[in-house]
């Protein structure tokens, strides 16, 4: 798949859908979708070339994000594009080599957690870190029009989002919407041996991680195409370290 500038262009984002090109282009409140001159932002000028970022494949991507915990468990941070630079060079266009599907809890912040900067990673927050609608169409659209090539599912910890779903109580207002897409994994964990909430967590980052492939023609082709690569991990709160879940 082609990028300008690192975006996917309109006829090759029509080409994951499998569809034509009617009726995409069209106008919305004065403003172009998917138009190839104009992708996400206006193109740089010449006196204002966007470096694109490394990694440039999902192994990369995920080595990085790695390597980033890794010293914000050691506590040897390199806060890395966070510069004045940089914030000029987001300002204008942006690339993020990975995307996080995470929960909205205030104690798992991905750009901290991660030990990355400004317009690297493309976030996506949630209670539970579900996979619903709204989740599934941000990390398409990051993926194939901003080009992150992975996607990490990052649950944590005495989530209470997944602990709400283990009790299986009644809850007001909207806040049993997103605890009844985590129930799924629970029944899962249900037969297995060990604390069901932990294994719930677990098991809910492996459901959801599915459900993105499943429910996404988009991310199903990049995945096939060796384009993106989707995998899942546990924070914990302690220790501030991402384990991959597999």
């Amino acid at each position: 798949m082609t990028r300008i500038n690192g975006f996917a262009g309109r006829r090759n984002f029509l080409k994951l859908l499998g569809v034509g090109s009617v009726g995409i282009g069209a106008t919305a409140a004065g403003g172009i979708l998917w138009r190839e001159d104009l992708a996400i932002a206006q193109q740089p000028s010449n006196s204002n070339v966007v470096q694109k970022p490394q990694p440039v494949n999902p192994e990369a991507a995920l080595k990085s994000l790695i390597e980033g915990n890794k010293r914000f468990v050691d506590g040897k941070r390199l806060n890395p594009n966070q510069s004045k630079l940089r914030l000029q060079e987001t300002a204008i266009a942006q690339y993020p080599f990975a995307a996080i599907l995470g929960c909205a809890d205030s104690r798992v912040p991905a750009e901290i957690v991660f030990d990355q900067g400004l317009g690297d990673l493309f976030v996506v927050r949630v209670a539970g870190n579900v996979a619903a609608p709204e989740a599934i169409g941000s990390l398409e659209f990051a993926t194939a029009v901003l080009g992150a090539q992975l996607i990490f599912v990052v649950g944590h910890a005495r989530c209470g989002a997944v602990s709400a779903a283990v009790k299986g109580e009644p809850l007001p207002g909207r806040i049993g919407v997103f605890v009844e897409e985590i129930k799924p994994a629970v029944e899962i964990a249900r037969n297995k041996t060990g604390n069901l909430e932990e294994n719930s967590i677990i098991a809910n980052v492996q459901y959801q991680a599915q459900k993105l492939e499943e429910s996404s023609t988009i991310l199903r082709n990049l995945i096939k195409e060796s384009k993106l690569k989707i995998v899942g991990g546990r924070y914990d709160l302690a220790t501030g370290k991402v384990t991959l879940v597999t």
